[in-house]
């Protein structure tokens, strides 16, 4: 069973590479916005980017900095497929998977501007949001000496490989076949 992990800026195209995964390459995907999803609905609170970040923050600190992908892994592990664990953000995400055997971690980044203009057209209820609220959240996910709590910054500096997502979707999913065809995925 092959792991990947998705890392990268909000809005850069994580949800672009996880789709040629699933379509083109057979992966099963395991969602970390989704398992917050479905925390905070259980906990009764609105969906918004604010809630993902403390209940995510929460579930790490009550049980461990790796704890949301572990359960993902555990998922995945039943069904024995190669699968994509989508949103990694905490360092602690990473080093957990990495030892669980043959996992690679991709980033992607891309323009800022770039990326609110990709969110705000794919409308979900997280991505309602002003440019400027954009930026600070982002800022926000960005850094953190709390290990319970996101760095992007760190997970794509941790990346095996990284993509700058600047141009089209077919650029990106190229570059991603041409990793896949690196590591032996065909």
């Amino acid at each position: 069973m092959l792991i990947i992990g998705i890392t990268g800026t909000l809005g850069a195209g994580k949800g672009t590479i996880v789709e040629y995964l699933v379509k083109e390459k057979g992966f099963t995907h395991y969602s970390v916005r989704g398992f917050i999803s479905e925390e905070i609905v259980r906990r009764g609170m609105a969906v918004n980017r604010d809630s993902m970040v403390i209940v995510a923050n929460d579930l790490r600190a009550t049980h461990s900095p790796s704890y949301i992908v572990d359960c993902l892994f555990e998922q995945a592990r039943s069904t024995g497929k190669n699968c994509v664990i989508e949103s990694i953000r905490t360092p602690g995400e990473v080093i957990s998977l990495r030892t669980k055997g043959n996992f690679y971690l991709l980033a992607v980044d891309a323009d800022a501007r770039t990326r609110y203009q990709r969110i705000y057209l794919r409308q979900s209820e997280t991505d309602a949001i002003t440019f400027e609220t954009f930026v600070a959240n982002e800022a926000r996910e960005m850094n953190s000496n709390d290990p319970n709590h996101q760095n992007l910054r760190k997970c794509i500096e941790m990346a095996d490989f990284v993509f700058n997502n600047d141009g089209s979707v077919n650029d990106l999913e190229q570059a991603v076949a041409a990793v896949l065809d690196n590591i032996g995925i065909t």
